[in-house]
């Protein structure tokens, strides 16, 4: 890729087929490229936010419309619960329903004319019986007479309409009139009707005043969907008969529309097959798999490909370019918003590599960071600035932060000022740790304080620990047992018992991020050696004591600076993922450890307690 050169993303060219508009997925967008040429269904698993839906969209447009049909229901005269189904090329459709309406208002025209001369028959005739018998008896029963057989005459006349009149109109339910593309239908969320297809209730079943079985059917997206794409984002949330129901469709490429509800008389319905050759794009995540059925995923598989959408690209130069084409995009797109100069596209780069949570690489999750661009272009209206410049970049990360960094801020603020966080001074089996909340970047981080007690017992079998515990937490905790009897050469719980408690973490706990934390609590409680308040930390433990990494550490030093912490540990292998503004970093002195030794040595006071220290040091 060449290298840009603008002054404003005013002067980066945006291509204009959707295909082309996606960043970073180069193998998923060659795969959509291949399916839109071969007609093949396609898997898209990943995290929100990739770009499965426009890659879907991306995939109706690439497709030829030449074979685009309108899809008609007609009646049955053999069996009215079961309504013919035909195609005719897109846009005739209307016209065959234009020209049906025309005969039956033509045929209605001829008999409004015979009702008109017998309503005018009717009136004159007993006049002229009355002056030609000049009888008043003779004009009564004339006119009497009339007036009955005329209301007779229009009742038959109107039954006649509702029973073959109507019945001869036909419907169209899958109109393609003057469509440009291929038709794309998102079907995430949808129930089975609307989906499969429904035909709707009919209260008045009897006495000719129903509505005819064809003119009740509605067609599902799956037959809107006849030479397009569908798209299903999180397909497994569908029922399994559902799931089940769209693979038939997927192997017979037509299927029968009946009415969905068995108390509704649209169930007692059911037509023709309908087409329905459509190229399935579904998308979810890893939890998709395991819930998807397994003979529908079979069916993309054999039939198609299987994507996995990339999560984060190279921090390259031509990478770069890709984020800054990116922001230009969503100008254009919201069209409301005015361009960025060269500095606030540099300072989105720098947010994409930030929220990558891995070094060395730029985040595709490009949602989060189009919500970010336009909560920085509201901000240049506001101020009507000709462009977005860094300084709204910095503002619209401040008004524009997610519900966790909110609660993040929430739980930080609260434990201050209760004393829950202590920042300062020493004490002995306590420590403050560091966490995340949130299960996908970015990440918010938040201070967790651990206390840990060593007490004369033995008789509990294993560590207690409190606070919302996950089971991955759980087990990671357990392992420091092999650390201290490393150390110390005793199996400590034979002779102590363990109580470690996460203060106040009502958010509750996942991961082992917590290990080193946690082992410098209980070796701190056990041996009586005093913690530096001032420090925070996070990092894995093994069972050997090496400190390996861990996710959100940008997020992590954050909350500790935000909390006023002087010092940071963190695991080395993580050292070049913390990507934090320069005036922020400064604020806080980061250690990079490798192993719980290194832990050790730098957040205790080893005043008066060296001797331990070389015993440690030594049992390495």
């Amino acid at each position: 890729m060449v290298t840009l050169k603008f002054s404003s993303t005013s002067d980066i060219k945006v291509p204009k087929q959707l295909v082309e508009q996606v960043i970073g997925q180069d193998e998923a967008v060659e795969v959509i490229k291949k399916a839109a040429r071969q007609r093949r269904h396609v898997l898209l698993i990943g995290e929100p936010g990739t770009g499965k839906s426009m890659l879907g969209l991306a995939l109706a447009e690439l497709l030829p419309m030449e074979k685009l049909a309108d899809i008609v229901a007609f009646p049955n005269p053999n069996d009215e619960n079961m309504p013919l189904i035909r195609t005719i090329p897109a846009g005739q459709g209307r016209d065959l329903v234009a020209k049906a309406k025309l005969q039956s208002m033509t045929m209605f025209k001829n008999q409004n004319i015979i009702i008109f001369i017998l309503v005018l028959l009717s009136m004159f005739a007993p006049w002229w019986v009355r002056s030609y018998y000049k009888s008043d008896i003779m004009f009564a029963a004339f006119f009497l007479g009339g007036m009955v057989f005329l209301a007779s005459f229009i009742i038959f006349l109107n039954i006649g309409k509702r029973v073959e009149g109507r019945v001869k109109i036909p419907r169209v339910i899958v109109d393609n009139y003057k469509r440009k593309q291929a038709p794309f239908n998102d079907a995430t969320g949808a129930h089975a009707g609307a989906l499969l297809g429904d035909v709707l209730h009919d209260p008045f079943q009897s006495g000719g005043l129903g509505t005819p079985a064809h003119e009740r059917v509605v067609a599902g997206m799956i037959h809107k969907s006849h030479m397009g794409v569908l798209f299903i984002d999180e397909i497994a949330t569908l029922q399994p008969a559902t799931q089940q129901e769209m693979l038939s469709s997927l192997q017979e490429r037509k299927f029968a529309i009946t009415g969905q509800s068995e108390r509704s008389a649209g169930a007692m319905v059911r037509t023709e097959p309908v087409p329905c050759d459509f190229v399935l794009v579904a998308a979810g995540n890893f939890e998709t798999i395991k819930h998807m059925h397994p003979a529908l995923r079979s069916r993309i598989s054999g039939y198609g490909y299987e994507v996995y959408m990339k999560e984060t690209i190279p921090d390259t130069e031509d990478n770069r370019n890709k984020i800054a084409v990116f922001v230009a995009q969503e100008v254009v797109k919201d069209k409301k918003i005015p361009h960025f100069s060269k500095e606030a596209v540099e300072a989105i780069v720098e947010e994409a590599r930030r929220r990558a949570n891995r070094k060395g690489h730029l985040t595709l999750r490009l949602r989060e960071l189009g919500g970010l661009i336009r909560a920085a272009g509201d901000m240049a209206v506001e101020e009507k600035a000709r462009l977005v410049m860094k300084k709204h970049i910095v503002g619209a990360k401040k008004i524009a932060r997610t519900l966790e960094q909110q609660l993040a801020d929430k739980y930080i603020e609260q434990k201050k000022e209760y004393e829950v966080i202590v920042t300062t001074g020493k004490r002995v089996g306590r420590v403050n740790g560091l966490a995340v909340i949130g299960v996908t970047p970015p990440y918010s981080g938040i201070i967790l304080p651990i206390e840990a007690e060593v007490t004369p017992g033995g008789k509990e079998s294993e560590i207690i620990a409190t606070g919302k515990l996950g089971d991955i937490a759980k087990e990671a905790i357990k392992n420091v047992t092999a650390i201290i009897k490393k150390y110390f050469g005793e199996d400590i719980k034979e002779t102590y018992d363990i109580y470690v408690q996460f203060l106040q973490t009502y958010e509750g706990v996942e991961g082992d991020s917590a290990s080193i934390a946690v082992a410098t609590s209980i070796i701190s409680a056990f041996k009586k050696v005093p913690i530096k308040q001032d420090f925070a930390m996070t990092g894995s433990l093994s069972v050997r004591g090496e400190v390996l990494p861990i996710g959100g550490v940008t997020a992590k030093v954050e909350a500790a600076i935000e909390a006023g912490i002087k010092n940071v540990v963190v695991p080395k292998t993580n050292l070049k993922d913390i990507i934090i503004d320069k005036d922020k970093i400064n604020k806080i002195n980061i250690i990079p450890v490798e192993t719980i030794i290194d832990v050790l040595k730098v957040v205790m006071d080893w005043t008066g307690k060296q001797r331990i220290l070389r015993q440690i040091v030594a049992a390495e």
